[in-house]
């Protein structure tokens, strides 16, 4: 599952977002959070902190939890920047 905060998925030019992802269970390492695909991780942790976001920072983000030999993924959620 995924959550955002600000809930609507809107935030402000400059404001922090925090989105989290919760995985029912796992094993070895995770690779979390991807933004516009399936490129480089952004995070290694279930909640992803974006501080002072920017214009870039707007687009679809996905929670895609991996260890290796399993993937999980949560629907795509938009974030826009204000």
């Amino acid at each position: 599952s995924l959550s955002v905060q600000p809930a609507g998925a809107q935030v402000a030019l400059g404001d922090c977002l925090v989105l989290s992802c919760t995985v029912a269970m796992g094993t070895g390492p995770l690779s979390f959070w991807h933004q516009g695909g399936l490129g480089t991780p952004l995070g290694t942790g279930p909640r992803l902190e974006l501080q002072h976001v920017g214009d870039n920072d707007s687009g679809h983000y996905q929670c895609r939890v991996s260890n290796g030999d399993i993937v999980a993924e949560s629907v795509p959620l938009n974030v826009t920047i204000l």
